[in-house]
């Protein structure tokens, strides 16, 4: 290119010239590029060449006066802050756009010829598309002093209007960067011609020639002309994996979800999370995860922020949440974010579709228990949309329609429905709105109906004040209820109806900062407000023999404020310094009970009974939540990384059974219950081979304390006493988890081991709330080895099979071990807690997958799962249980699923 512009200027040019140093006197007021280059044109009596539309292009008025000026003054005050250039030739002006005559050779003229660099942009100019529009950052001078200019965007899908976020954006092969969680990249340049290309395939408008003078900004909107970019997605969610500070986390793969065999060919991202390294229930069809040896109800699940209290249906055989309506499900088992606190194990945190303001779309399947939809629907096109998710299972007409009596006449269906609204007010504001409602009832004896639903509500207003600060705004509530309607036909007088109520409301308010290419700045502040219906009884005749019973409700104040930096301290090493503090008040109304110190809770030692006022403060607890991480590259494509959290949890589930139940009730720490205090160090390697193979170990070990159990023989429901059943001890964990995973190629899946333990203490000077005497047990849920494997081969484009194996260690259980006798009485003695374990669990399914075809002009594309859950009928014990028969304790074991289960589900989407 430069050897055609002096060609040109040696073919204009009649000799060697000095820019002009005739001074003249000219004024303009208000007037525009052409207008003022005419009069320069008259008053000088030079000729000016150019082309009108460069000048037309800058929206410049000119108001100066020049007296005795030079022509170079002149000019170059007018052609500031425009992309004009000029070069003055004797009597002969000639303007450029962004371009510059030479008149000489530049001292590096020859040098960068040999340039690598410089030989690959020249070539990319000269073969460029003359269609193709060349845009310039900055103005091009002959005093470029920087060598390398920031250029900054975000990437974009015109036809589903969400950003495009983990994608690469690349210079060259040495130089690229990825965008982020909010599509938005920052890549550093050379000046001069470079090519701008984000590695979407099959996609238009994803590259674009740019003539580098300055930092600028580039916004990608990109169109897919085909359906699939979950490779290179999945490639570069390796490379964040590996470079982010984040430990212990596990992403949920949404889109291959429904390739894994899942029971009765439900989508559930719960059940696919426990076939991930460190997560596990308590058995087969058990409701609540427990993560890193914490307990079920130390995970926050989170559903576009809003506090799910129950997020399982039919007992736990499914989620709650319509996988249809999920955009992205991450699980933080350590690193948990500043912003998140109130449990100690982890936050599940769910996120929904946004609505897609563009086009009407929408997704579902039918399946032989359950079927649901999902629906996006626009309403402003561009500005607001609609999205709905309904699921409904026609078990009830299944049970109805069977022989048996007693199963003829139980009851177990469900449904859950969610709606959400988007709305774009500006480029710079974003509302969106979500409602959820889920609903459960079984009858498994023909007296007693058992309900339980969760309800979600909240806004979110997000502001932008650059494309370096936001704002993010959320006021939500969640309601979860469950009741019991019991109908004694016999004896009407024992009827009665009883339940409980959990009622949260959060108010957060939450700003990101990027202060440079080095420093991330998070932070904000934000307060729930619990109530708690304990549980009520209510009988349904006036005349019952029953007692009306109301547990006094509890209310408390959780208040925090939070901080985050991520330092990038070289290209090696970045840290991520976290700080959150909380501050908790249970508040009035309320009665407590108040003990002698140091002596167990009970009617003994009872000293008096307070009652406090509304609002008034009854007991705060606080304190200080580090969360602190890092990460140093060894090499490219491995990192070492480590991370220490604290955190506090101030409210409890209560349940005497081995897994958590629809019937668990909720309770909030008070005078006699402390908040549970978690601490947690982990470490780990990470290693991304080809960008094809990534591989994790990662080791941790956590304590805690304050942790819940029971004393012997606890009854929990409808206690007005309940601080006199509990008992509080210490807990401590650890365990290595290895996870090898392959997410492209025609075989792909992962390979998942943990080994891991969980132990609690329970210890006290007095014999009755003291366990194992005082020594650490295993908890009800500690399986040490722990492996799963999913395996996919897609035989061609439409044809896949995939294959799981799963093995675990039986959990513990207490075993009776003999007889003795009492007062006359023979009674039945017990082991340890825990000291014996159920035979182990292993399990293998599979699936068959057929797509539909892959025409892109179709009115729904089809996808057919055929599954068989555990293929082998292995009759995998769940519980174990004893009676005694004859002056004889036998034990007995129950199974739930002992049988091959088949399953046909058809999926579509439009």
């Amino acid at each position: 290119m430069k050897k055609y512009l002096i060609l040109f200027l040696f073919s204009c040019l009649f000799s060697f010239s000095q820019i002009k140093k005739d001074s003249i006197n000219i004024s303009f007021e208000n007037e525009n590029l052409i207008t003022v280059v005419n009069k320069i044109e008259k008053e000088s009596n030079c000729k000016i060449y150019y082309d009108t539309k460069w000048l037309d292009n800058e929206k410049k008025t000119i108001t100066a006066s020049f007296k005795n000026t030079t022509l170079d003054k002149i000019l170059t005050e007018v052609f500031a802050n425009t992309k004009i250039n000029f070069y003055v030739d004797s009597d002969r002006i000639i303007l450029m756009e962004n371009r510059i005559i030479y008149d000489y050779f530049t001292d590096d003229y020859f040098i960068n010829q040999n340039n690598q660099n410089i030989v690959q942009s020249t070539a990319i100019e000269n073969k460029r598309n003359p269609n193709e529009e060349l845009i310039y950052i900055g103005k091009n001078t002959k005093n470029i002093k920087n060598k390398t200019f920031t250029i900054k965007g975000n990437v974009k899908n015109v036809e589903t209007n969400n950003t495009v976020k983990n994608t690469i954006v690349r210079i060259n092969k040495n130089l690229s960067t990825t965008t982020d969680s909010n599509g938005a990249y920052s890549i550093e340049v050379p000046a001069g011609l470079v090519t701008l290309t984000v590695e979407v395939p099959n996609a238009s408008n994803n590259s674009k020639k740019l003539f580098v003078s300055e930092n600028g900004t580039i916004d990608f909107f990109i169109t897919e002309k085909t359906i699939g970019i979950k490779e290179v997605v999945i490639t570069t969610k390796i490379q964040n994996k590996i470079k982010s500070t984040t430990t212990g986390a596990t992403t949920i793969d949404l889109e291959n979800m429904k390739n894994v065999p899942i029971l009765l060919g439900e989508q559930d991202v719960f059940k696919i999370a426990t076939i991930m390294p460190g997560i596990k229930t308590a058995g087969e069809g058990a409701t609540g995860l427990n993560v890193r040896g914490g307990n079920a109800d130390q995970n926050l699940i989170l559903v576009d922020d809003i506090s799910l209290y129950n997020p399982f249906h039919f007992l736990g055989f499914f989620s709650s949440i319509n996988p249809y309506s999920l955009k992205n499900v991450t699980i933080y088992k350590g690193s948990i974010p500043v912003e998140y606190g109130g449990r100690l194990s982890s936050v599940m945190d769910l996120k929904t579709k946004k609505p897609n303001a563009s086009k009407l779309s929408g997704e579902g399947g039918i399946g032989p228990v359950t079927s649901n939809v999902f629906l996006n629907v626009p309403v402003i096109k561009e500005k607001s949309a609609l999205a709905t998710a309904f699921r409904a299972t026609y078990s009830d007409w299944i049970l109805k329609s069977l022989d048996e009596e007693q199963l003829k006449n139980s009851n177990a269906s469900f449904y859950d429905f969610s709606l959400k609204y988007s709305h774009d007010i500006n480029p710079k504001n974003t509302i969106n709105t979500l409602f959820y409602y889920s609903n459960d009832k079984f009858r498994i004896t023909s007296d007693s109906l058992f309900k339980y639903n969760n309800r979600l509500v909240g806004i979110n207003w997000e502001h932008k004040f650059s494309k370096k600060a936001d704002l993010a705004v959320l006021l939500n509530n969640s309601d979860y209820k469950y009741g019991v309607d019991y109908s004694n036909h016999k004896e009407e007088l024992n009827s009665f109806k009883s339940g409980f109520n959990i009622n949260e409301t959060n108010l957060q308010v939450k700003q990101s900062n990027k202060i440079n290419q080095f420093i991330n700045l998070d932070y904000g502040i934000s307060g729930k407000l619990y109530k708690i219906n304990p549980g009520f009884l209510t009988p349904k005749d006036e005349n019952s023999i029953l007692t009306p019973k109301d547990i006094i409700d509890e209310k408390a104040l959780e208040s925090s404020i939070f901080f985050k930096n991520e330092a990038k301290i070289n290209t090696k090493l970045v840290v991520n310094i976290g700080l959150r503090y909380t501050n908790y008040s249970f508040l009035g109304p309320n009665t407590q009970r108040i003990y002698e110190n140091g002596l167990p809770k009970n009617e003994a030692t009872l000293l008096e009974t307070k009652n406090y006022k509304n609002n008034e403060v009854i007991k705060q607890y606080g304190g200080l939540e580090p969360r602190i991480s890092a990460r140093y590259m060894l090499t490219n494509s491995l990192a070492i990384k480590g991370s220490y959290d604290k955190t506090y949890q101030y409210i409890h589930l209560l349940s005497t059974n081995t897994t958590q139940t629809p019937t668990d009730v909720w309770k909030l720490s008070d005078i006699n219950v402390k908040p549970q205090i978690g601490e947690q160090y982990s470490l780990g390697l990470y290693k991304n081979i080809n960008e094809i193979y990534e591989i994790s170990l990662e080791g941790y070990t956590k304590r805690s304390k304050n942790i819940l159990d029971y004393k012997t023989g606890a009854t929990i429901i409808l206690s007005d006493k309940i601080e006199t059943e509990l008992l509080q001890g210490e807990g401590k964990s650890y365990g290595i988890e290895l996870l090898i995973k392959k997410s492209i190629g025609k075989l792909n899946g992962w390979i998942a081991y943990t080994y891991s333990r969980s132990f609690i203490k329970l210890d006290s000077p007095f014999r009755d709330e003291k366990v194992n005497n005082g020594e650490y047990f295993a908890t009800n849920f500690d399986k040490p080895h722990d492996f799963n494997s999913v395996l996919n081969y897609k035989i061609t484009k439409r044809y896949s099979f995939s294959m799981n194996f799963v093995y675990q260690t039986g959990r513990p259980i207490t075993y009776p071990i003999g007889k003795y006798t009492y007062g006359n009485a023979e009674y039945t003695l017990y082991s340890d807690r825990n000291k014996f374990r159920i035979p182990d669990y292993y399990r293998v399914d599979f699936s068959f997958n057929i797509e539909g075809s892959h025409k892109i002009k179709k009115l729904a594309h089809s996808f057919w799962n055929i599954s068989v859950y555990n293929l082998l009928g292995r009759n995998n014990p769940y519980s174990i249980y004893f009676i005694t028969e004859n002056g004889q304790v036998k034990g007995y074991k129950t199974s739930i699923f002992s049988i091959p289960i088949p399953t046909i589900t058809y999926n579509f989407k439009f």
